[in-house]
C-alpha cells in the first residue's frame, strides 16, 4: 500500500515524535510501501522555516533533501489535476496545504497519513 504523508506526520516521523501513531509508523516502515511527500508539504515547511516557526538543522533545503533521501520518500509534485480537484472539495478545511494534500490523495487514490480529524470528513482514506 502506498500513501502520502501529511506535513505534521512527516515532521513527527523524522523527529521520532511519540505523537506519530503505531499504524502510521507501520505503514511508513513497511518496505513494500511507497511513501510520498507532497511538494505542498515541502512548500509549507519552507514557509514555516522562513517565518521562524520551524527550526531545521541546515535550513529547509538541506533538511528536506536529507530527510527525503534518508527515509526513502518519493516526492509528489503538484499536478494540474490536483489543483483542479481542490476547487471541487467542500469547504470543510480552511488550510490550503491540507486541502491540496486531500486533493492529491483523491486524485492519486492514495491514503493520507494524518492525525488531522477534519480530513476524515472528506472522501479519502486516512491512516492513523
Amino acid at each position: 500500500m502506498n500513501a502520502i504523508l501529511d506535513t505534521h506526520a512527516f515532521l513527527w516521523m523524522v523527529t521520532d515524535d511519540r505523537r506519530l501513531s503505531e499504524a502510521a509508523r507501520a505503514a511508513i516502515a513497511d518496505g513494500a510501501n511507497q511513501v510520498f511527500l507532497s511538494a505542498a508539504s515541502m512548500w509549507e515547511i519552507v514557509l514555516k522555516a522562513g517565518a521562524g516557526k520551524l527550526h531545521l538543522r541546515g535550513g529547509p533545503d538541506r533538511f528536506l533533501e536529507r530527510e527525503i533521501r534518508r527515509n526513502r520518500l518519493s516526492p509528489l509534485p503538484i499536478q494540474l489535476a490536483h489543483v483542479l480537484r481542490v476547487g471541487s472539495l467542500p469547504a470543510i478545511h480552511k488550510d490550503p496545504f491540507d486541502r491540496l494534500l486531500i486533493a492529491q490523495a483523491q486524485v492519486e487514490n492514495l491514503p493520507l497519513i494524518t492525525a488531522d480529524p477534519e480530513v476524515t470528513r472528506y472522501p479519502v482514506q486516512v491512516i492513523w
